[in-house]
């Protein structure tokens, strides 16, 4: 472990400020309110193995060092960013050194441990050596070894609300001995707010700007509206590309499209850009909704999502950003179907599990005499050659296969048309085989 500074004011603020115990801790009600398991674990000073899931500065490693503090247990902590499996051996070694009271083994971003470095926690959680307790941002279930996940419980934290990281500013203000108190900085109501929205469920976040803020604002003694937007501009929402929260986000832009909702698939779309989602990821994305829920129901869909992904390539960010939002707006209000998405994954299932099935003959092409000779060809009906172009009851299935019904058309948009044309052409193919 670091040793830390002597001069307690060389911390940064945000950890000056981390709670001592659990009356200092801000939100996390649905963990620690009264009758929560993890209020429980901390009261009853119980330690099992467990992992934090949840967004940065939600309180992740303080949880594992009140959990510590509250058994009277050694903690040890390993950034998985820095350390590997001989920094685990170490903690290892540590741990059994100070043996006389349990040992709280803290890992940081836990999910950047490959399976060999977390395999290596396995015998000694196993055996009580110590408690492993991990923190994370990213989807357990995904990062984490199956073996690791089933010895532990995994805990979610949320995004703190903007009154909890409001009260977190005003402690961090009022209090003289860790935080800015002994500066008596005069603080508005409005620039509090203004921070607290800012960090966006961030309390980390939140209190370090306040730190920049206190710094430019010493020779004043306030921190005015001009300084906190100085130091607050340019944050971007959290949206952790290649996360959990990017694919939340765009799961819920696709969704709202294909609900119908054009309010709220702007909003998402607007939300992305806000958290610095590339817009070309967005105009792909579109493209992809266009032919998975409108299809045929609107073929002008798939055609506006393609204009839009090329005007937007022209015209680049931000001038790009409307086109694309026209897109979406179109497709959320379009008429939908997912008749031809449906299709396409009945037909790959057919032909992943019927084998390599034969072309019938007559649907062979016989450019060669030999192929003509050995019936490629034979017998097939050029459709433009029979009436409405339709040649009523053939099959172009292979013979072993019989003839599917994959494309069932809605009752909506051009699918409509299209499911009263097929329905014809079926009735003429029973009128041929009767």
């Amino acid at each position: 472990m670091k040793a830390e500074p002597k001069n307690d004011f060389l911390r940064p603020l945000a950890d000056r400020m981390r709670p001592r115990d659990l009356s200092e801790f801000i939100g996390q009600p649905h963990l620690l309110g009264p009758g929560k398991p993890l209020r429980r674990a901390l009261e009853g000073r119980t330690l099992h193995s467990m992992v934090f899931w949840g967004p940065p500065g939600t309180g992740k490693t303080t949880l594992a060092r009140l959990l510590a503090r509250s058994a009277d247990a050694l903690f040890l902590s390993v950034s998985a960013v820095l350390a590997g499996v001989k920094d685990i051996r170490q903690a290892i070694d540590q741990a059994r050194a100070d043996s006389d009271r349990p040992c709280v083994l803290f890992v940081d971003e836990v999910h950047r441990f490959n399976k060999v470095q977390q395999d290596a926690f396995l015998p000694h959680v196993e055996n009580g050596t110590v408690t492993l307790v991990g923190a994370t941002t990213e989807n357990p279930s995904f990062e984490l070894n199956n073996a690791l996940l089933s010895r532990t419980r995994v805990y979610v934290l949320k995004p703190l609300e903007r009154a909890d990281i409001r009260a977190g500013i005003d402690r961090a203000l009022s209090d003289p001995e860790h935080g800015l108190g002994g500066l008596q900085l005069r603080v508005s109501g409005v620039v509090r707010d203004q921070i607290a929205a800012a960090a966006d469920g961030d309390l980390r976040r939140a209190l370090n700007c306040l730190e920049i803020a206190a710094d430019l604002a010493a020779a004043e003694g306030e921190i005015s509206v001009a300084i906190a937007t100085d130091v607050v501009s340019g944050g971007l929402r959290r949206f952790d590309k290649g996360g959990d929260m990017f694919y939340e986000q765009i799961s819920a832009l696709h969704k709202s499209v294909r609900g119908s909702s054009p309010d709220a698939a702007l909003y998402w779309y607007a939300r992305m850009l806000d958290g610095g989602c590339d817009p070309g990821y967005i105009a792909r994305r579109v493209v992809r909704m266009a032919a998975e829920d409108i299809g045929n129901a609107d073929p002008r869909a798939l055609h506006l999502a393609l204009d839009a992904w090329d005007a937007y390539d022209r015209l680049g960010s931000p001038e790009g950003h409307l086109v694309l939002a026209q897109a979406i707006v179109y497709l959320a209000c379009a008429a939908k179907s997912n008749a031809t998405y449906t299709a396409f994954d009945a037909a790959m299932r057919d032909a992943a599990d019927s084998g390599s099935l034969e072309v019938p003959p007559h649907l062979r092409n016989a450019p060669t005499r030999l192929m003509h000779e050995l019936g490629h060809g034979k017998a097939y009906r050029y459709a433009h050659d029979e009436p409405e172009a339709y040649a009523a009851g053939e099959n172009y299935f292979p013979e072993a296969l019989p003839p599917r019904r994959y494309y069932r058309p809605v009752a909506r948009g051009l699918e409509q048309k299209i499911a009263e044309k097929l329905a014809r052409l079926r009735a003429l193919d029973e009128k041929k085989r009767s």
